[in-house]
């Protein structure tokens, strides 16, 4: 399977691939780019993450993806402000020794707009 996060994979095809077959093609994609990141692998990780949020139709993930498309982000950016949010939660799940909350994660979610990922000053 070829990954393009500016396009997004096709969802029946990317739910059959098991989560190696997934990383390696998101892996596969940013060798190509040539991205130059602390940690490719970490990187790949949390673009998978949140494709399979959006292939298994999470309504916050989905949500969220089309209003910061909406708001002029590319799918490539509103990838990375999603993923930006689904770490620090997960950071903090870890951090705090608690389970992950998903009530924040949807509210967080729900918050992230354009503007504010863009002053963040992060870029894919």
């Amino acid at each position: 399977m070829s990954y393009d996060p500016k396009r997004g994979p096709d969802r029946e095809v990317w739910l059959s691939l098991d989560e190696d077959e997934r990383l390696d093609a998101v892996l596969r994609y940013h060798q190509r780019i040539r991205l130059r990141a602390g940690n490719v692998r970490l990187h790949a990780a949390v673009h998978a993450i949140v494709e399979n949020q959006l292939a298994e139709g999470v309504a916050s993930v989905t949500a969220a993806l089309d209003r910061l498309t909406s708001e002029g982000l590319d799918r490539h950016e509103a990838i990375h402000a999603i993923g930006a949010v689904a770490t620090e939660q997960i950071h903090h799940a870890l951090k705090d020794s608690r389970p992950f909350d998903a009530a924040e994660y949807d509210r967080r979610l729900a918050a992230l707009d354009a503007a504010s990922w863009r002053r963040s000053g992060e870029t894919p």
